[in-house]
């Protein structure tokens, strides 16, 4: 079946916790530890560990309610805001970050920051200061011209998107559309980080197959390019694991730069 016939996340919602669950978890049969967890853990850190990307404002675009994506962040912004185009994926993120009764466990996520950074004796620090930064999660509606309006927020330090673009653009027109929307959001001078995979047309959540844009390394790059940004870091890792859940053939790290307004 053609890709465009699935459902789409941001039309037609998806299960946040079935998404973590399967994607993120800690459980013994979660396959994806390698690609979803320790690729974007480790290669933020190592970005994050150069100095050049820090500030006031870290915004958050990103798929379901993850979060294990802004622990190496914290640590270099003041106020991370998160923008989420469902509610139940803020009443699932709010669980957590006000330590209530049910909430996803990110322990083991957290305890891969922490051994990375070799500071596995300050993994409660760690998440108390995520828990801290992330003080704003704001519903936005992507179709509008301004996502958050009416509220009016200063040109972010840095922008994070993880797997959000994937599953929100039909095809190459949207994606490059929603691209521009969220450099909208940045200053000049600002950072886009995009985390993503690549040639892909699925992903199961659940009993609901939903629709993957799919694309390659190659057009990331001429879509960042074209829209005003320089690149200055790229990761691709070719998928090892086994699952029917997703059909990705590489997971991709690009961090870029905002050198002027298109």
């Amino acid at each position: 079946m053609d890709s465009s016939n699935y459902k789409l996340y941001h039309v037609h919602g998806c299960d946040s916790r079935g998404f973590l669950e399967s994607y993120c978890s800690d459980k013994p049969d979660m396959v994806f530890r390698e690609d979803s967890l320790i690729f974007p853990i480790e290669n933020l850190k190592k970005t994050f560990q150069l100095g050049h990307i820090k500030g006031d404002i870290l915004i958050d675009l990103s798929i379901s309610s993850i979060v294990h994506h802004l622990y190496a962040a914290c640590e270099f912004f003041k106020h991370i805001i998160v923008l989420k185009v469902q509610d139940r994926c803020i009443l699932e993120l709010k669980r957590w970050v006000d330590t209530r009764t049910g909430a996803f466990h990110w322990g083991h996520a957290a305890q891969l920051h922490a051994e990375i950074e070799g500071k596995c004796k300050q993994l409660e620090d760690k998440e108390g200061k995520v828990r801290s930064a992330l003080q704003h999660v704001v519903k936005c509606d992507l179709e509008k011209e301004n996502m958050i309006e009416p509220i009016d927020l200063p040109p972010a330090d840095c922008i994070i998107s993880a797997w959000l673009l994937d599953a929100i653009s039909k095809d190459q027109d949207d994606y490059i559309r929603y691209l521009r929307k969220f450099s909208r959001l940045l200053k000049i001078g600002g950072h886009l980080i995009i985390i993503g995979c690549s040639e892909a047309t699925y992903y199961i959540v659940g009993k609901d197959k939903l629709h993957v844009f799919t694309y390659d390394e190659e057009f990331v790059r001429k879509a960042l390019v074209g829209e005003g940004f320089i690149i200055d870091r790229c990761e691709v890792k070719e998928r090892t694991n086994v699952s029917d859940l997703i059909d990705y053939k590489a997971i991709m790290f690009i961090a870029a730069h905002k050198e002027k307004l298109v």
